[in-house]
């Protein structure tokens, strides 16, 4: 068994035992919540920072989750979690994320890109919450690892031509297959497509991303996981 199959191997095990910690779990924002069927002790546990830079960060996660979120249709803590989990796991140099927000999962991903030493590319179209993301990833202090891309990201996606190692979806639900097929050839083999609550995407989407033999998918909360399978040696 060659090294890349095995990482392809170890890899679904980690997302098929995430899902299974955590998809039982009930919706709710935060690390606390009911306990439901299927409760894991882990479940609720806050992140534990590894030093002070981190610390800080994930006390403006915290705020912004407080004071911040309405109208934004950020992901929830739990979902950031998931995100920064996965990105540190394929040790991700590329993130691409369509739909910035305020910036909430972007310096979730950051929290990731800093041990990897790679960058964030975000693309919105509304001014104002890009100009909160700017203030929020300054205030994070990973204002260096991001660059922010104003526009249709249904235009402004097809100026990327580097590969990407995680490709994130969380804008206009109608226009998911669209960043799929635009984006997905640049994902490289052994990256992952995350896309968030795929509920009101069209079936066109779902079938995209389940019926296609080069891709492996699996639920974990509200994120769709979606891998790039590498072709047998």
């Amino acid at each position: 068994m060659t090294k890349k199959m095995m990482f392809v191997i170890l890899l679904v095990v980690l997302l098929m035992t995430v899902a299974g910690s955590l998809i039982a779990q009930p919706p709710g924002r935060g690390f606390g919540g009911r306990r439901g069927p299927g409760f894991s002790p882990a479940q609720g546990q806050p992140p534990l920072p590894v030093n002070e830079e981190e610390k800080k960060i994930l006390g403006i996660l915290e705020e912004l989750d407080r004071n911040q979120s309405r109208g934004m249709m950020n992901v929830p803590q739990e979902d950031g979690r998931i995100l920064r989990l996965l990105t540190e796991s394929v040790g991700a140099k590329h993130v691409v994320e369509i739909g910035t927000s305020n910036g909430y999962s972007g310096i979730w991903f950051c929290l990731a890109l800093r041990t990897t030493g790679g960058k964030l590319t975000t693309h919105d179209i509304d001014e104002g919450r890009a100009s909160l993301a700017r203030e929020n990833f300054k205030r994070a202090g990973v204002d260096h690892l991001v660059t922010l891309v104003m526009g249709d990201a249904h235009e402004t996606v097809t100026r990327i031509k580097e590969p990407i190692d995680v490709l994130f979806i969380d804008a206009d639900k109608e226009g998911y297959t669209d960043y799929l097929n635009k984006l997905s050839p640049l994902v490289r083999p052994g990256g992952l497509i995350l896309s968030h609550n795929i509920e009101s995407t069209g079936q066109d989407f779902v079938d995209a991303i389940t019926k296609n033999p080069n891709l492996e998918t699996v639920q974990i909360q509200g994120v769709t996981v979606t891998l790039k399978k590498r072709q047998s040696q």
